[in-house]
């Protein structure tokens, strides 16, 4: 069998499928931007149609690089935009609503009322999750309350849910298979993950009818198979993971104390904590790492909504900048007299302070700021929020004590970025050579399922350093600028216009 493997990397701005060959290496890849759609202050919403046609248009775009035929991939892999929401008709597979995206907040009255009911504990013993409008569930009670017949349509089983990797395969398998993985599903505020099975009471807590729910599978596990008629030859789907967990396996963090950092739209750090469900005192989240085999392994999680993103607002919204790479030159050049400071709450605030109300503030500016100092900012605001992270999974979990941090995403090929955040965090930052590691995680589940890529201890020996970045910051200048920093975050939060 060919050792050709297919990775659909559906994101929050693009939609990529990358081919990886039996050494994986990248051979053929193909990539397109879709539509954000804000409809109201802190919502943002998608076409699932428009998701669909840009991920059939990357992968023939993605095999044609690569000079094969369909018929020469042993099988798929599927990562996505975690949390997004999508509800759709089971006899059409029409959406009855557009996707409601992961950054969303209009839920925030939801939790807030669920919260205000006592519900609070009960969800973070089961699902290791807040009340908080970024994931799924009060995103379904939404969609059901608000277009009319949802809800009884739902009971009837006549709808489904699902997040975007069970959007995908519904659609790959003509409608066949509705299913998704355990990575997934534990983001729904409806799985319980001590016993890895849907939970009545979060379903009676928001009202959401089991018959829509997908079936949870391993992440390696037969997902159906992706029929002939898109691209050409039937192709096995046997791995899915959500972005940030795929992210964690193609970085190869299978051991204990392994760290990783995803730098795209938002940034997520997982801290591998083994068969170890470690409860956070620091309001970070506990979550599912990968299952294979039947067998859980969890992590510790902490949530930035604004990365990456906050470099697009500084393109499309400010226009001060034509090109993302530009930031790190502008970075350099700018006044290191001025401490400007943005804090990205464009969307609220995540991990670990959780104000899905809070809205975005820069702090220092004077007369001489330019886009130079903007720019700084933007990019050190991710660094200082990595910074937040890596405190609290210290502080959760003395495994966490002395680890390194592996980064990838688009962020990461900056090295002035890189370099600031080895110097705030005071440890070295590994850059692996293959940056497109959440594609490289799936993939891997696809191909070892397939039985045509090595176990997991062989796929860790292929992981290669391109760069470490070492610390050279001294502690003076460090604490000086953490504590600008968290002064920043203290305002924005106790002074933002409610």
């Amino acid at each position: 069998m060919s050792g050709y493997v297919l990775a659909i990397d559906q994101g929050t701005t693009s939609s990529r499928a990358i081919v990886f060959d039996d050494k994986q290496q990248i051979v053929g890849m193909g990539k397109m931007e879709f539509t954000q759609h804000f409809p109201a202050s802190g919502w943002v919403e998608h076409v699932p149609d428009e998701i669909w046609a840009t991920c059939l248009w990357s992968v023939k775009t993605a095999l044609r690089k690569a000079g094969i035929t369909a018929s020469e991939i042993a099988a798929i892999g599927i990562t996505n935009q975690r949390e997004t929401t999508l509800v759709w008709d089971r006899a059409t597979g029409k959406a009855i609503h557009n996707a409601i995206v992961w950054q969303d907040r209009r839920c925030a009255p939801i939790c807030a009322r669920l919260v205000k009911q006592g519900y609070e504990k009960m969800v973070a013993r089961k699902t290791g999750l807040l009340l908080d409008p970024y994931f799924s569930g009060p995103k379904i009670k939404w969609i059901l309350d608000k277009v009319p017949g949802a809800r009884a349509r739902a009971r009837k089983g006549e709808l489904a849910f699902g997040t975007v990797d069970s959007y995908l395969i519904w659609r790959l398998t003509g409608g066949k298979v509705h299913a998704t993985d355990a990575t997934n599903a534990c983001r729904t505020l409806l799985y319980n993950i001590e016993t890895n099975q849907w939970d009545d009471e979060l379903l009676d807590m928001l009202d959401v009818p089991r018959a829509m729910l997908p079936q949870v599978l391993d992440n390696a596990a037969d997902f159906g198979i992706a029929e002939a008629e898109h691209f050409g030859a039937a192709i096995p789907i046997r791995g899915a993971a959500g972005d940030q967990q795929a992210a964690t396996i193609g970085q190869a963090c299978f051991e204990p104390g392994m760290l990783k950092s995803t730098y795209g739209t938002g940034c997520f750090a997982l801290l591998n904590t083994g068969t170890d469900l470690v409860r956070s005192k620091n309001r970070l989240l506990t979550t599912i790492a990968y299952r294979l085999d039947g067998k859980t392994t969890y992590a510790l999680e902490g949530a930035i909504f604004m990365a990456g993103a906050s470099v697009q607002w500084l393109r499309d919204g400010l226009r001060i900048i034509e090109d993302s790479a530009e930031t790190g030159t502008l970075a350099r050049a700018a006044d290191p007299n001025q401490n400007v400071y943005l804090v990205p709450a464009f969307v609220g605030l995540g991990a670990p302070w959780w104000d899905a109300e809070a809205r975005g503030a820069i702090y220092g500016l004077s007369r001489n700021t330019g886009r130079s100092e903007l720019a700084r900012a933007a990019l050190e605001s991710v660094t200082y929020q990595t910074a937040d992270l890596v405190d609290a999974m210290r502080k959760d979990w003395k495994g966490a004590s002395d680890t390194v941090l592996r980064v990838d995403g688009g962020m990461v090929a900056s090295d002035y970025t890189m370099q600031f955040l080895a110097d705030i965090l005071n440890a070295p930052v590994d850059r692996p050579t293959i940056l497109e590691t959440t594609a490289l995680g799936a993939a891997w589940l696809a191909g070892w399922k397939a039985g045509v890529w090595p176990d997991m201890a062989g796929f860790a020996k292929r992981w290669a350093l391109d760069r470490q970045f070492n610390p050279h910051m001294d502690d003076k200048t460090r604490k000086a600028k953490l504590k600008g920093w968290r002064q920043a975050v203290k305002r924005t939060l106790t002074e933002t216009v409610r």
